[in-house]
């Protein structure tokens, strides 16, 4: 199986990327957080920063790019090939409604004519680039019946990877993965597909492949950020008792605060990035919310800190937060 980190934005940067990549098992690929190219312009210093070699060594990340503009993707693209990249994803999935309303993310896919001539345009231009594509998608705006004539679409093109999140534009994370339509793409894609979507626990990969045996891609969002150990819990039996457990959560969070501490000023704006993350990560511990109402509450790192120190040193995993085995 090949695991891929989903693109979150806030989140899943170069920092927390690169302690990830060192407290557990290693993504076979991370994309990107979205790169929103404003037409005439260059990358902001942020996105930079998230591409720069340096700031992932030892990971395969592929850029995302999320844009309706061909001339503006190419360019994004071209950017990107100077700083040694050989692969962008295209985001045809961000369901927020202002990225919508301006025809991009989820919301360029009502244009079906429009998205095809794009594909079209940027698939010769990446050609010349020697840049493959993979596309990370929906099944539609409003019904899941779009997926068809999507599929049909995408069929046209060399893509490296087809990444489906089975849910339509207004769905938004609500309601349950819409399973025909992804059952479609497996039948009838031409390119690689992966799966994305509600992957929180062992059981619910087991499910899928259940359904489709020849499932070989998974890109994993909420479910890792909540249960970080989830790939290795899929792989099979985990060794390692719940002490270690503890540590190694620990080393990760360590490496996530102090990269942030050296990029930002203010405890205000780290404190702000962590209790983002913690709304995810607090998820499997039973008994968290009195820490989770201090970790809130903090206002300087000193909180924070005893807060935290408070949270792992007193409670235990959830036997169905999907730590069972440590």
């Amino acid at each position: 199986m090949m695991y891929c980190l989903a693109p979150m934005e806030g989140i899943t940067g170069y920092i927390y990327r690169n302690a990830y990549n060192a407290c557990f098992r290693p993504m076979d690929q991370y994309v990107t957080p979205f790169i929103a190219l404003k037409h005439k312009s260059g990358l902001s210093t942020r996105e930079v920063n998230d591409i720069l070699p340096e700031h992932n060594r030892g990971m395969r990340v592929v850029p995302q790019i999320l844009t309706n503009r061909a001339d503006d993707f190419l360019k994004t693209a071209e950017t990107l090939r100077e700083y040694g990249y050989k692969e962008v994803n295209l985001n045809l999935g961000c369901p927020s409604g202002t990225v919508v309303s301006k025809g991009k993310g989820s919301g360029f896919l009502a244009k079906k004519e429009e998205l095809d001539r794009f594909l079209e345009e940027i698939s010769q231009g990446l050609l010349k680039l020697h840049m493959k594509l993979s596309i990370k998608t929906r099944i539609g705006k409003t019904e899941e019946e779009e997926f068809e004539e999507l599929l049909d679409i995408y069929n046209k093109y060399p893509l490296s990877e087809l990444i489906i999140h089975p849910r339509v534009q207004t769905d938004y994370y609500k309601n349950t993965p819409r399973l025909r339509a992804f059952g479609l793409a497996m039948e009838k894609s031409v390119s690689p597909v992966c799966y994305n979507g509600d992957l929180f626990r062992t059981e619910d990969v087991r499910t899928l492949k259940e359904s489709w045996p020849e499932l070989e891609r998974l890109m994993l969002g909420r479910g890792v950020l909540a249960n970080p150990f989830l790939v290795e819990m899929i792989e099979g039996p985990s060794r390692t008792d719940p002490h270690s457990a503890i540590r190694r959560l620990e080393d990760f969070h360590q490496l996530i605060y102090e990269g942030y501490r050296q990029v930002m000023s203010g405890d205000r704006n780290v404190l702000f990035k962590m209790k983002e993350l913690w709304v995810y990560l607090s998820q499997p511990f039973l008994g968290a919310e009195p820490y989770m109402k201090r970790i809130r509450k903090a206002q300087r790192l000193s909180e924070y800190e005893a807060a935290v120190a408070g949270m792992l040193r007193n409670l235990e995993f959830d036997e169905m937060g999907g730590f069972r085995g440590f």
